[in-house]
């Protein structure tokens, strides 16, 4: 665990507070969808996966130079925030500071992967209804990547709170 480790633990459990919707929908899944691709293009070869809790797909798209891999990092990913309700980010800095999700749980690590790019889109009123992932890069660089989008389409300035 490091120093940074808790700067970016609180930031990003903050930025689950702040970046919740109204309402969410496939139009809403498409537009944050399309701007995580549009932001990507500056990276290279990742994928962006959006989709219900009840894991129905509402988004997906992979730029070139991914491979099934990458899908497969975004279900492992998935499958522990659709369990958790906790960005995937999170419950890596937390096994890092030792708190292993997977392991207490006793949780198959082919199917559940505490490293970061996978955010819960939460409905005011709702809970939690859907995640976006992202993989492709280091795992801080996918969960920023999710995160500026969504700040970017709710208008929402995450100031201090930003990585």
């Amino acid at each position: 665990m490091s120093a940074n480790d808790e700067i970016d633990l609180a930031k990003a459990k903050r930025q689950e507070e702040l970046l919740v919707f109204e309402n969410f929908d496939e139009t809403a899944a498409r537009k944050l969808g399309n701007l995580v691709i549009e932001r990507a293009a500056q990276f290279g070869a990742v994928i962006v996966d959006i989709r219900t809790i009840a894991n129905e797909p509402l988004f997906c798209a992979a730029m070139p130079g991914t491979t099934p891999a990458n899908f497969d990092w975004a279900r492992r990913k998935r499958n522990l925030v659709n369990l958790l309700h906790t960005s995937s980010y999170v419950l890596g800095i937390q096994e890092r500071m030792g708190t292993s999700w997977v392991a207490l749980m006793a949780l198959d690590e082919r199917d559940h992967a505490p490293h970061g790019g996978c955010f819960p889109i939460r409905v005011n009123g709702a809970g939690m209804v859907a995640t976006v992932t992202v993989s492709g890069l280091p795992q801080r660089e996918d969960h920023k990547l999710a995160v500026d989008c969504i700040a970017e389409l709710l208008q929402v300035d995450l100031g201090e709170n930003s990585f």
